[in-house]
């Protein structure tokens, strides 16, 4: 009886622990999204509609997304060249419009011809 006690307990502080971790991890997540998110959209500047953006810091805190493109090979020479940025994907990118269906062709019955 002794050592199952033991392993009840171990077993209570494991739970504990993982709870307590899980707890953490929660937090951490939150903190990350929130500091993600936290450019306003008043303070931030969209320009273009492909699906990277070179973020740069313009001053007190206002941020321009230059949104013109379509790779991250495409955006980082721009953020090297001196704008001391990061290129990021576009917030606001919905990516490329469908593709239109090809024409449907209906057969018409006609009476039969005698």
């Amino acid at each position: 009886m002794f050592a199952s006690g033991r392993i009840e307990n171990s077993k209570r502080e494991i739970a504990q622990k993982v709870g307590i971790m899980t707890r953490i991890a929660l937090a951490v997540a939150a903190l990350a999204a929130v500091l993600c998110l936290n450019i306003s959209s008043t303070k931030a500047q969209i320009t273009g509609h492909a699906p990277w953006c070179a973020v740069m810091e313009i001053g007190a805190g206002e941020v321009e997304r230059d949104c013109e493109y379509f790779s991250i090979e495409q955006c980082v020479p721009n953020v090297i060249a001196g704008n001391r940025g990061v290129c990021q994907m576009n917030p606001s990118y919905r990516g490329p419009p469908p593709p239109y269906p090809p024409p449907r062709h209906h057969r018409r019955h006609h009476p039969p011809y005698h």
